[in-house]
């Protein structure tokens, strides 16, 4: 078969829309990135060519663009009066991410050595940015196995924190309405964020806004190539002391803050999803250099990290939780957000309270009140503080 531009292109396309699907089928149950895993493994070792990332131009250099532009994207997505307004949660949310670092960084480290815990604790707390950057810490330094450990801990993690998730809300939405019920907690307006609704206008805006004639695609994709190019030079200038892509992510709060940027700029141009198929893309390409024996080698790591680091989770979060006045069920979930994200995350929510509601009423009022909390957690573990952790960690390496 003959793999030209457009060949490799379609395939790779193919095995991301067959994840979503399965996805879309299991309610979120069996997660896209892991079906996609498992089809490009399979693929990688059978008919395949090992090169068909760079086949279909979604490799390198595309890639690390998109991720420069994507982590200045979500630094714009930063609402600092959401998280002000929840901040408990944010609170939990990092505490559990603290608890997966004890954890993972003492019996981890002695369990499974300094290397793979440094490697995988980033992608455990996190999302796609977190484990690219792993991946990429632990290729250039010549850790081949440990870096594929990087993928498969970003594919696997949700198989423990979809049902964990599932049971602890299920548990919360119980006990809220059984108070409910006997009229011990009244029904309230709570404002949900949405990740649609216009950005709220900031005391610190200092930029004009760009007249709507004058917002075109090559002025947002403009706005982010200078913040991203600003944020390199800094990481330059301090040698890199930070990792540039941790100043990616702060000074696109700082430009939404400010009004250089606007709220989420690569939705606004059309970008944003074909930034995440490059990123999805060039990730799956490192399961090129996976072997079944280098696979079977890393079953006991992958495992082993993940249960160590959800205990810790588990413990640090519930305790502060109880500190602050969450259940332990609700500060549980929440730092859970921290292995999945967002959209599982309201999915979660949503399937609970449809399981619990016996009345519309019943269903919104769960709703209003777990799923800002859910959220709030998903945006504070996956956008901000595993991107945070995985530029402190490359530097342990």
């Amino acid at each position: 078969m003959n793999f030209d531009l457009i060949t490799a292109f379609s395939i790779v396309l193919l095995i991301l829309y067959i994840g979503d699907v399965v996805s879309v089928k299991t309610k979120a149950f069996v997660p896209s990135v892991f079906v996609s895993a498992v089809l490009f493994l399979l693929g990688f070792w059978t008919i395949l060519p090992k090169n068909l990332i760079d086949l279909a131009c979604l490799g390198q250099p595309l890639a690390t663009l998109s991720m420069y532009l994507l982590l200045v994207h979500m630094g714009t997505m930063l609402n600092i009066k959401e998280l002000a307004a929840q901040w408990k949660t944010v609170v939990i949310s990092l505490a559990g991410i603290v608890g997966i670092v004890l954890g993972t960084m003492t019996l981890g480290k002695y369990l499974f050595g300094w290397e793979a815990v440094v490697i995988a604790t980033p992608p455990l707390t996190g999302g796609i940015v977190a484990a690219l950057m792993m991946q990429d810490a632990a290729a250039q330094k010549g850790l081949v196995e440990l870096s594929v450990l990087a993928i498969v801990m970003y594919v696997s993690q949700g198989f423990f924190g979809y049902p964990l998730t599932a049971i602890a809300l299920k548990r919360e939405g119980k006990r809220l309405l059984s108070a409910f019920r006997k009229g011990e907690i009244q029904a309230q307006e709570v404002t949900v964020p949405d990740k649609t609704a216009p950005a709220y206008s900031s005391k610190l805006q200092i930029f004009a806004q760009v007249p709507p004639k004058y917002r075109t695609t090559y002025m947002y994709l403009l706005k982010l190539g200078i913040v991203a190019w600003a944020s390199a030079m800094t990481a330059t200038a301090i040698n890199e002391a930070i990792s540039r892509f941790v100043i990616c992510l702060v000074f696109g709060v700082i430009a939404a803050e400010i009004g250089f940027l606007e709220r989420r700029p690569l939705d606004l141009s059309n970008s944003f999803g074909f930034m995440m198929t490059t990123l999805m893309a060039f990730i799956f390409a490192g399961l090129a250099k996976a072997t079944p024996d280098m696979i079977m080698r890393l079953i006991g790591p992958l495992f082993g990290i993940i249960i160590i680091g959800v205990v810790g989770m588990a413990i640090l979060s519930m305790a502060l939780g109880k500190i602050l006045g969450y259940s332990t069920d609700m500060a549980f979930a929440c730092a859970l957000t921290a292995l999945y994200g967002f959209p599982p995350n309201y999915v979660l929510t949503e399937e609970a309270s449809k399981a619990l509601a016996e009345t519309p009423e019943e269903f919104k009022f769960l709703m209003d009140t777990m799923l800002p909390k859910m959220l709030v957690g998903g945006f504070t573990t996956v956008t901000i503080a595993s991107v945070v952790l995985a530029g402190l960690f490359i530097k342990l390496l």
